[in-house]
């Protein structure tokens, strides 16, 4: 539930800059490499208050159809970017960014490239670790470890650094 001040500090923002915000931001992860709509619905999400919204809620703020939010979420989901979960008392899904939504995301990047090095190892040995082909998924297998070496180390430094953050603390995962 939202208290009187978080509702009078949302009334208080200008609508037209959130929105100009939310659409710059999108595009930002959309030049990125994500799908379109799911990068708008997700700088929506990243934009309000409590991280989550209804698809009704997504359609209107976004000004998109309910099939548009489906499949954005639909892709969001299988990311691990955002979660579903119901209304309490009520049929309707509300779409909730996760917590610690870039680690867990670049978490989830770490497994996605332990799979993609695995199987970069076994094209080398397929088409011959000495053939150009080979020598070049053997390089990217090697790429792959590395960054995995480094993210891990770097998401461990991460967690670190966060504590000595002088961060707003705010309740916007909306778990009750």
């Amino acid at each position: 539930m939202t208290s009187e001040t978080e509702q009078s500090t949302h009334n208080e923002r200008d609508a037209e800059a959130v929105s100009r915000f939310v659409e710059r931001f999108a595009s930002d992860m959309t030049e990125a490499g994500m799908q379109r709509m799911a990068s708008r619905v997700f700088a929506a999400l990243l934009a309000d208050d409590d991280g989550s919204m209804t698809s009704a809620e997504l359609a209107m703020a976004l000004q998109i159809s309910p099939a548009a939010v489906s499949g954005a979420v639909n892709y969001l989901t299988q990311v691990s970017m955002v979660g579903r979960e119901r209304d309490p008392g009520s049929r309707r899904d509300r779409y909730r960014l996760h917590d610690e939504v870039w680690y867990t995301t670049f978490t989830n990047r770490d497994r996605v490239l332990t799979r993609w090095e695995n199987t970069l190892k076994d094209g080398a040995r397929t088409l011959g670790e000495h053939t150009p082909a080979g020598a070049r998924l053997a390089e990217t297998a090697a790429f792959f470890e590395f960054v995995q070496s480094e993210l891990a180390d770097m998401l461990d430094r991460w967690r670190e650094h966060r504590k000595t953050l002088d961060l707003p603390v705010a309740d916007w995962r909306g778990h009750t």
